[in-house]
């Protein structure tokens, strides 16, 4: 719990390097492909890892590779609160027009103790503007240690389901849940997730996106929406 507990905290704290922070994608070579933006903080900014492997890097290759026609954009920021996304993601929104926003923030809400209506609020908005541009939203949840007390970490892990439900999302409940304690993927400031981590926070996400990428998931996005009905989320893996 002492590991969860400061890699939670060292979320709030700027870093010196943010994966495309910019919005740049995350592949050099700019094609047509519809995208998939990763929209985060320093988890999927990829700190202290070498470039090109964090999980949203070995994520893009992993498409690649299989074959499906996207590419992926990564627009996380270290340290950023759903206060933050939410002034951000009109332009990244507007710049990119993505098919798929993966949205992984709202930790640094929790560290600062902020309302968890607050945090709900601004995630709510964000998923809210990326669906009206058409985007279908996975969303990454994170949890915090219980020595925030039981009332307010029950409420913040509450919060992703909540939003997934109402919004009908596919959501991943926690992107650490399978190295979040383990030294042994801990990198050595006993902070950040390191690049042997990053394979096991990809295979965490892939199940959930997954299913997001064939061309029938698209279509029928769309025609939920045009109905009113809201799309089918695909089941979630982690722990409940």
């Amino acid at each position: 719990m002492v590991i969860l507990l400061a890699w939670l905290a060292a979320l709030a704290a700027p870093m010196a390097r943010a994966s495309a922070a910019d919005g740049a994608p995350t592949s050099a070579a700019a094609h047509p492909a519809p995208v998939i933006l990763v929209f985060g903080d320093s988890l999927s900014a990829g700190y202290g890892v070498p470039p090109g492997h964090g999980w949203v890097d070995l994520l893009a290759q992993k498409i690649t590779r299989e074959g499906y026609d996207f590419r992926v954009v990564n627009a996380s920021v270290s340290g950023e609160t759903t206060a933050g996304g939410l002034a951000r993601l009109p332009r990244a929104l507007a710049m990119h027009a993505p098919r798929i926003l993966m949205l992984e923030l709202g930790a640094n809400d929790g560290l600062r103790g902020l309302p968890v209506a607050q945090a709900q609020a601004n995630l709510g908005q964000m998923i809210g503007l990326a669906q009206a541009r058409g985007a279908r939203v996975l969303l990454i949840g994170i949890r915090m240690p219980p020595n925030y007390g039981e009332r307010y970490t029950s409420e913040f892990h509450a919060m992703y389901g909540q939003l997934a439900q109402r919004y009908g999302l596919a959501l991943v409940p926690f992107l650490m849940a399978s190295v979040a304690l383990k030294p042994e993927f801990i990198q050595a400031d006993g902070l950040h997730p390191n690049e042997r981590a990053q394979p096991l926070l990809l295979a965490t996400v892939w199940p959930t996106l997954q299913p997001l990428l064939s061309p029938m998931a698209h279509l029928a996005a769309h025609h939920g929406a045009h109905l009113g009905a809201p799309p089918r989320a695909p089941a979630a893996r982690g722990p409940r």
